[in-house]
């Protein structure tokens, strides 16, 4: 596990998202992490349009991974966390 990352999804439900999400799988080229793009840009996934809608922003971070948009994002996770700021 790493500290950004696409956030890990409870294993019961990876296997039928694989299934059913085109391109799904993309997303665990990365280590998983405890805060992300997609948690910063859009809110918790309530059902499975979300998780598709969420999986564009973890599919953006596995195609341009770099140490500026890892430092991007914890900066804005200290604003979400000290500020309230933020997707909800």
């Amino acid at each position: 596990m790493s500290f950004v990352g696409p956030r890990p999804e409870r294993p019961e439900f990876v296997e039928g998202f694989e299934k059913r999400i085109p391109f799904y799988a993309e997303r665990h080229r990365v280590k998983p992490g405890i805060t992300g793009w997609a948690q910063l840009c859009y809110p918790y996934a309530a059902d499975e349009e979300d998780t598709i809608n969420k999986l564009q922003y973890d599919l953006y971070y596995v195609k341009n991974y770099t140490l500026f948009l890892d430092i991007s994002i914890i900066l804005g996770t200290v604003e979400v966390v000290l500020w309230g700021k933020g997707a909800r």
